[in-house]
């Protein structure tokens, strides 16, 4: 299996205005300089964490979804962030995950942050969404869903279930501690690597928002973070460091066997 190039834009976001948003990660995209495989935005990084769906969803043929379709072809690049999506009736936090092809993948946020409402305003998805590009698998979840290593856990025995855990987020400032530890507990309980892409400025309801977007490895050591400002950063994860962990601490084989039940 060969290395993979992330990149992982922080950002801030211009509340409630997809245009603005748009443009500006766009630009950003296109000065990314050297290799780039994955790029990874923040959750709702068209709007911002809103709770008002029923003025701001798109569905599958909208504006954003065609957006990050275009700029995945034009960048040759697999593009991946959340966006607010009705479908049916319902609104989701949807995770996309775009290939250069026009093809994607879909994960709708599962644990929904009922102390801001968003319980109210959309339905929770269940079914988990793991990638899969050069070899290497990918689970990608969205902000909230940190906070439930159940919903994250390796559940196979055999051999670990995937590589790379992704998390896209607007998590506040104010809670930043839990951010960055469990971030940490998540590479090391499941032994792979962990990267965290959160937003930076005072979103529209006055709530500030650090950043603290972070790559960390299967053994928990910090390879990137970066607080309070706008980035744009490419790393590239090494698999041989990552099957030499596993390989001399195979603690993933000790684990309890489970199941969801959704």
């Amino acid at each position: 299996m060969q290395d993979l190039t992330v990149t992982l834009v922080q950002t801030n976001l211009v509340w409630e205005d997809k245009n603005a948003n748009l443009a500006a990660l766009e630009e950003k995209i296109k000065s990314i300089g050297g290799k780039k495989e994955i790029v990874i935005l923040p959750e709702m990084f068209s709007t911002g964490f809103s709770m008002q769906p029923s003025s701001l969803a798109e569905n599958m043929h909208g504006e954003s979804v065609e957006w990050m379709r275009r700029i995945s072809r034009e960048e040759r690049v697999i593009l991946t962030g959340s966006l607010i999506i009705e479908e049916d009736g319902a609104f989701y936090n949807r995770l996309l995950w775009v290939l250069p092809n026009g093809q994607y993948g879909i994960y709708d946020k599962r644990h929904r942050f009922a102390f801001a409402g968003e319980d109210q305003s959309y339905t929770a998805g269940n079914k988990r969404l793991i990638a899969s590009v050069k070899g290497w698998k990918i689970n990608l979840q969205v902000c909230y869903d940190l906070r439930f290593p159940v919903w994250a856990r390796q559940q196979t025995a055999a051999e670990p279930e995937y590589d790379v855990l992704v998390y896209v987020a607007n998590w506040p400032e104010r809670r930043n501690t839990a951010w960055k530890t469990l971030l940490r507990a998540r590479a090391i309980e499941n032994q792979c690597y962990v990267i965290g892409v959160n937003r930076v400025g005072e979103d529209g309801n006055g709530i500030a928002h650090s950043g603290d977007s972070m790559v960390i490895d299967p053994l928990g050591e910090i390879l990137y973070h970066k607080e309070n400002e706008e980035d744009v950063f490419t790393l590239t994860l090494d698999r041989e460091h990552l099957e030499k962990v596993r390989r001399q601490f195979p603690f993933w084989k000790d684990a309890d066997p489970f199941s969801l039940t959704l």
